[in-house]
């Protein structure tokens, strides 16, 4: 991984992936963005303007993830960021912000759809590292060509203390542009952005045509995740998944949980149907899949697998092999599990090209959460909900 030092910030060029160095300095002298990215101290939307004009140079957009309830999050697959705007405590209109990040966003958005791309100023995405250094992501542009338009900005709503407010829940795409000179950072600065020798040249086929080149994770590089990556970091997030397989007895009681993780990582699922009391050749639930319109679709089926295992018990080569064996024609399967799969069964998993979503431990997590089911406390009250205890 590059690390660039403090000393070099005010003339480094921007690499993605990164780390800008503080000089650990506890306060704001110590503040890695305004001296790299000539931007305010403060704020996770820090825009700077044309030199004394109203026009908006770039935007730099920090995401340090402290806010529970405004979890950023980047799909290294697709190469989409998910971003929350800055009306994140109750009190203020969905506009009426500090920095005027939702308002920005408002009006970028705005500007996408109408067609009006020039009007929209670059956007620069870092995220918090250890201490106050900063871990640079890449060159933003809003929207996606993959996304249908009114689902790339949405005003959401949250409870907070009793009070409700909204907030945006923004997608932009990151660009295939691994390396951006200074030089550039210049010119957008006087104005002179788009007519730069050193703009990208992804980021000026997207002004003139609307092309999105995203940077997407190379496949060939790691197509199955280790036991670190499937499983939760955070010590709170560890918690909320212990306190699923606590709650639950035995592995069997687990399999109708696992039922609804899968229904709330993907609407498409439907007519999911418990098999445990039945002959279902060693199946734990069955169901369908929806691919096209509602009105001419087809239903594909799967076969659903859920494992009730402690943090420490991966789910090995026989289990996953279970699976497959009994997966029909034309059928896929979905393994749920409060773990890991272990290396080796993943690894056979991806390079045999069978055709089992893996949701694992990190995944679950991820699934309540954007299901609104956010701390631990909301998961044990969805679980007495849900599976009330006979």
């Amino acid at each position: 991984m590059q690390r660039i030092p403090f000393s070099k910030l005010g003339t480094a060029d921007l690499y993605v992936d990164a780390v800008y160095e503080s000089n650990g300095a506890p306060n704001l002298s110590g503040d890695v963005l305004s001296k790299l990215m000539n931007v305010g101290a403060m704020s996770g939307f820090r825009k700077v303007n044309v030199n004394n004009k109203k026009q908006i140079a770039y935007v730099v957009l920090e995401s340090t993830n402290k806010h529970l309830d405004w979890l950023d999050h980047i799909d290294y697959d697709s190469g989409l960021i998910q971003y929350y705007g800055d009306n994140r405590e109750p009190g203020r209109e969905l506009h009426d912000t500090k920095q005027h990040g939702n308002k920005i966003l408002k009006e970028i958005f705005e500007a996408l759809q109408s067609g009006d791309r020039k009007s929209i100023p670059p956007f620069f995405y870092f995220e918090s590292e250890k201490g106050r250094n900063r871990h640079f992501r890449g060159l933003l542009v809003p929207g996606s060509d993959k996304i249908k338009q009114e689902d790339l900005l949405i005003a959401i709503w949250r409870i907070k203390n009793g009070e409700r407010y909204q907030n945006y829940k923004a997608l932009f795409t990151i660009l295939d542009v691994p390396h951006i000179k200074r030089e550039w950072l210049n010119d957008l600065l006087v104005g002179e952005g788009y007519n730069s020798q050193y703009a990208p040249y992804v980021w000026k086929k997207w002004v003139d045509q609307g092309i999105y080149s995203p940077l997407c994770a190379n496949d060939s590089v790691l197509n199955y995740r280790t036991p670190e990556q499937q499983m939760p970091a955070s010590s709170d997030d560890v918690q909320k998944l212990k306190a699923i397989y606590t709650y639950f007895k035995n592995p069997y009681d687990f399999e109708e949980c696992a039922m609804l993780i899968a229904q709330l990582m993907d609407p498409n699922i439907h007519n999911l149907v418990h098999t445990r009391f039945t002959r279902d050749g060693g199946r734990d639930a069955v169901g369908k899949y929806k691919i096209g319109t509602y009105c001419d679709g087809v239903d594909v089926e799967f076969a659903l697998e859920a494992k009730r295992y402690s943090a420490k018990d991966s789910v090995g080569v026989k289990e996953v092999s279970r699976l497959i064996s009994r997966l029909r024609h034309r059928q896929f399967g979905i393994l749920v599990t409060t773990s890991f799969v272990a290396p080796q069964a993943y690894q056979e998993i991806k390079e045999d090209g069978h055709p089992v979503v893996i949701i694992s431990g990190v995944d679950i997590i991820k699934i309540l959460y954007e299901a609104g089911i956010k701390t631990k406390a909301e998961i044990e009250q969805w679980l007495k909900e849900k599976f009330p205890q006979k």
